[in-house]
């Protein structure tokens, strides 16, 4: 399995989930560990590597949750101009907007898992490989352990 693959799950996680990591109040007794630093852990990254991803990750998310916010916006502007009395050029403009919005969203996300992708070494990502297998194979053995249960039933 190539690190392509499952890099996009994980960016995917940090980037949508910082904004919400950022807002919650820290655990009783200390800080909350973020993904980054769960990462770093795993991964054994050096301090200039945590610094290299949480530099990007601040970089591109700010960017990210401001088009966000933009294409929830444009979505409630398109739902309100559904009606009998619609104007099909304005619906085309917002959705076009929210297309446009969305492909560059895609493509920070994109640029992000590159430049996080950058970071680690061969051995890096081969431990992350190893580490996303066997966080598949238990989700895999949970699931058939819930399929036999309802089976059961």
């Amino acid at each position: 399995m190539r690190i392509g693959r499952i890099l996009p799950a994980i960016l995917l996680t940090l980037g949508l989930a910082l904004p919400a990591w950022a807002q919650q109040p820290p655990a009783p007794g200390g800080e909350q560990p973020d993904q980054i630093s769960q990462l770093v852990e795993m991964l054994g990254l050096s301090d200039e590597q945590e610094g290299n991803i949480r530099s990007a990750v601040d970089e591109i998310n700010p960017q990210v949750e401001e088009m966000q916010a933009e294409v929830q916006e444009r979505q409630q502007q398109l739902q309100q101009m559904v009606g009998p009395d619609f104007d099909e050029d304005a619906i085309r403009e917002e959705a076009t907007r929210i297309g446009e919005l969305t492909g560059e969203i895609t493509a920070l996300s994109m640029i992000l898992q590159s430049r996080v992708e950058a970071v680690f070494t061969e051995e890096q990502r081969e431990e992350l490989e190893a580490q996303m297998r066997q966080q598949q194979q238990q989700q895999q053995q949970m699931q058939q352990q819930m399929q036999q249960q309802m089976q059961q039933r």
